[in-house]
């Protein structure tokens, strides 16, 4: 299947990706380190990106949508 949703819990060092498909049913579990995130992202078809809300919520959503050519969707947690 293919992921179509991403969400994103954003921790000091890592980056806990949880992806689910069209009927919600969930794909994907991987932890990314920051350094790898905007490259794991470029090999994502394109899909809606929810954020935790935090400090760096709106930079993420500008690089994580760059990266994947997705439609951020900030403040989601």
């Amino acid at each position: 299947m293919q992921v179509t949703t991403v969400g994103l819990d954003m921790a000091k060092n890592v980056v806990e990706v949880h992806g689910v498909d069209a009927r919600e049913k969930v794909v994907l579990r991987k932890r990314v380190a920051r350094a790898k995130v905007l490259a794991f992202f470029a090999n994502l078809p394109r899909c809606l990106i929810g954020i935790e809300a935090c400090g760096g919520a709106h930079c993420w959503a500008r690089e994580t949508g760059r990266a994947s050519c997705g439609r951020p969707a900030t403040g989601c947690g």
